[in-house]
């Protein structure tokens, strides 16, 4: 079936009582077994498995292209959940320089005391990758493509042969991208990772993250891992995430159409020194983006003269909303330095002060260019 139709259909079978086209929300924390140890369809305890969640857990392994999806509280809860699966102390991560902020601090302050070594390195350099992997081994190989939030391109099918002659498990974090626009697992790797907050759920209305993969001894460790620790999404999470699904693909046409434009906008303004958007032909990943990519997304981010220059350009915007986040249906402003990047303030994955991030919500195009137009003439 096509990405829609799957967006749609996926582990959405109608209700077998009723025949409600929806499926019910399982709001239950526990259900009753036929005898000690006679489970109903595997259900025992909400903790472990809950139908709503099976469902959107189905949709997006579908969507993925994967065989085990598994949907958790958070995006980082998902990523807790992976590494301490797939690492023991003493392994090393190598991560790219330009990452979101949570992953890095997740791995640097929370697995690091529990010795796990992170490494850094430009993953849009797949040389560089190569030689550091052959330098020193890592078990896992954090990639995220685009990058947040300089937006830098990462060769996946590349870095998966890199990872792979290393012994390196590839994880690639598709939460810029969506599985609309980028399924990794079809070009070879072994894990994608979600923060479904974000343009999966698209409506800024819920919090969860996700993993997907085919790999099921894999598969296995980290749903260990989410029962023993318990980062399980809640049912009226899962049905938010789902309900999301179900339009995420003419979504992001229209968050791509509608961030190519501002894109284009920005780059021929005066006042904006550089603009970071794959959909440019200036960018330097462009063509590794048109070949990996089915479109470039809602992402724009952009550098001004300075940060007090930047400060007031984010703080001038009045349809863009100053918030943390992206990914939603409405357009945001976000200021890295001091916002979603403040905690590797000094750190190789710094962001310059000068940068401003967009998430290009799918409003009229017009009024969006109004309002950027208007906050730049105030600088």
């Amino acid at each position: 079936m096509g990405f829609d139709t799957l967006a749609i259909r996926a582990g959405q079978d109608h209700d077998p009582t009723t025949g409600a086209v929806i499926p019910p929300l399982h709001v239950s924390s526990t259900y009753a077994q036929d005898g000690i140890g006679g489970l109903r369809n595997g259900y025992e305890y909400g903790r472990s498995a809950n139908p709503t969640r099976t469902a959107l857990q189905n949709q997006l392994a579908a969507l993925e292209g994967g065989r085990f999806g598994l949907s958790f509280a958070s995006g980082l809860a998902a990523e807790d959940a992976l590494l301490r699966a797939a690492l023991t102390p003493g392994d090393a991560v190598l991560m790219g320089n330009d990452v979101y902020g949570g992953t890095h601090r997740l791995v640097d302050k929370i697995l690091g005391p529990w010795g796990i070594d992170l490494r850094i390195v430009d993953m849009t350099d797949a040389e560089a990758v190569r030689a550091s992997l052959q330098a020193s081994p890592a078990q896992v190989l954090w990639v995220e493509t685009p990058s947040n939030p300089l937006m830098g391109v990462a060769d996946i099918a590349e870095l998966v042969r890199i990872g792979h002659e290393a012994g390196a498990l590839v994880v690639v974090d598709n939460t810029f991208a969506s599985p609309a626009l980028q399924r990794p697992l079809l070009l070879g790797a072994d894990v994608v990772v979600h923060s479904t907050t974000k343009y999966l759920g698209g409506h800024s209305d819920v919090v969860g993250g996700a993993i997907v993969t085919s790999d099921a001894a894999l598969a296995e460790k980290v749903e260990f891992q989410q029962f023993a620790a318990g980062a399980i999404s809640g049912p009226h999470d899962a049905f938010l995430t789902t309900r999301g699904l179900k339009t995420l693909a003419i979504r992001m046409e229209r968050h791509s159409a509608n961030a190519g434009l501002i894109a284009g906008f920005l780059d021929r303004h005066d006042t904006v020194r550089t603009v970071y958007y794959p959909g440019l032909e200036s960018h330097p990943g462009h063509a590794l983006a048109r070949s990996q990519m089915s479109g470039f997304g809602g992402m724009v981010s952009l550098a001004l003269a300075d940060g007090a220059t930047a400060r007031k350009f984010a703080e001038s915007l009045q349809l863009f909303t100053l918030a943390e986040s992206l990914g939603g249906v409405e357009s945001l402003v976000n200021y890295p330095d001091a916002m979603t990047h403040a905690s590797v303030r000094g750190t190789e994955l710094a962001v310059p002060e000068e940068v401003v991030r967009l998430s290009v919500g799918i409003e009229t195009v017009d009024d969006l260019l109004s309002d950027l137009e208007q906050a730049l003439d105030a600088l």
